[in-house]
């Protein structure tokens, strides 16, 4: 009898388990990640070494719904870490707070926001960020369409836009640190959140200009050129470089990448040995994918706010141009 009632609930067990009605030992060595596809590679390059290194006893998938996209599911607890080009803003703080979810802000690596030509586009070497904002405020569009517009001294042909979709931290940073606030843009330009549409759209027409990471146009840099930019009147025009990043030269574009964790993944300890993976291995794996590691100092500030669970964001959900890793680390982080 007693054979036959565990037979019966084994069975049981198996197919409520097979449903996704019951949570599994399995289930637990799943890590969730999605958000920017910017900070895909450098996460995914850690994903896959520390699956290795655990013999693919931990399953880890990421999705790249964009920053915005990625936090929309963090907060509602559909993730464990969301990868982030830009901190977390003031409404997701509130949607995550609403749904009880605390999480640990950690940078894992530089960026230089990198704006990109069709290499035949000679007359384009360097612009100031006054012209980029009179190509990219709101007030431009369809007023702004050809290049002469912006400069006397360039051709009066077509300016042909490329851009990431608003769910993209790129979009959010750049719109910031151009424009003057954050997703304060024209709209009538070509918009995705895959960088690969945007390599080949400005690489297809002499008149684009388009803005991505720095290792998107590392890696499509013989199809493309990329523009110094001048921050403002009478400063060198400085091109996007790990040297113009690390020296704080190359700004405003010049950016921190994050990955934010849930606290209460972090109680399940493959997520907890990824991260602490990651961070201990920073430098490697961002050298990896050809992004700017932090400094060993910086990441190893990182893993002490990580093992002490500080969480919050240092940035109070308001974004910030030009602060420094070794700032952010020292701050006390709101919810």
């Amino acid at each position: 009898m007693k054979t036959h009632f565990a037979c019966h609930t084994r069975l049981l067990f198996s197919t409520l388990a097979m449903f996704g009605l019951i949570a599994t030992a399995d289930a637990q060595t799943h890590i969730k990640i999605d958000g920017s596809s910017t900070v895909f590679p450098p996460t995914q390059a850690a994903a896959e070494n520390f699956q290795a290194l655990k013999k693919n006893a931990v399953k880890i998938t990421i999705g790249i719904a964009g920053t915005g996209g990625g936090f929309k599911k963090f907060c509602r607890g559909e993730t464990d870490i969301s990868n982030a080009s830009r901190p977390i803003l003031k409404k997701e703080m509130d949607e995550c707070a609403k749904n009880g979810i605390k999480y640990i802000e950690l940078p894992i690596a530089f960026d230089a926001l990198t704006v990109v030509v069709n290499p035949k586009a000679k007359f384009l070497n360097k612009m100031t960020v006054e012209e980029l904002k009179k190509i990219w405020e709101p007030a431009a569009q369809g007023t702004i369409t050809t290049w002469k517009q912006v400069n006397p001294a360039w051709p009066n042909t077509p300016i042909k836009l490329f851009g990431p979709g608003t769910d993209s931290g790129t979009f959010d940073y750049f719109t910031e640190a151009i424009v003057g606030k954050a997703k304060s843009s024209r709209t009538d330009y070509n918009a995705s959140e895959d960088d690969n549409v945007m390599v080949q759209g400005v690489s297809r027409d002499v008149n684009a200009i388009g803005y991505f990471g720095y290792a998107y146009f590392l890696e499509n840099s013989k199809k493309l050129k990329a523009v110094s930019i001048i921050q403002k009147p009478g400063k060198p025009a400085v091109a996007p470089s790990v040297n113009a990043v690390l020296d704080g030269t190359y700004q405003p574009l010049a950016r921190p990448l994050f990955i934010y964790v849930s606290a209460k993944a972090d109680e399940r300890a493959e997520v907890r040995e990824f991260v602490e993976y990651y961070l201990n291995n920073g430098e490697k794996i961002v050298k990896e994918v050809n992004y700017i590691p932090l400094s060993f100092k910086d990441y190893k500030h990182a893993l002490v706010n990580f093992k002490t669970k500080k969480t919050g964001t240092a940035f109070g959900g308001v974004a910030e141009v030009g602060v420094t890793i070794a700032e952010l680390l020292r701050r006390n982080p709101t919810e």
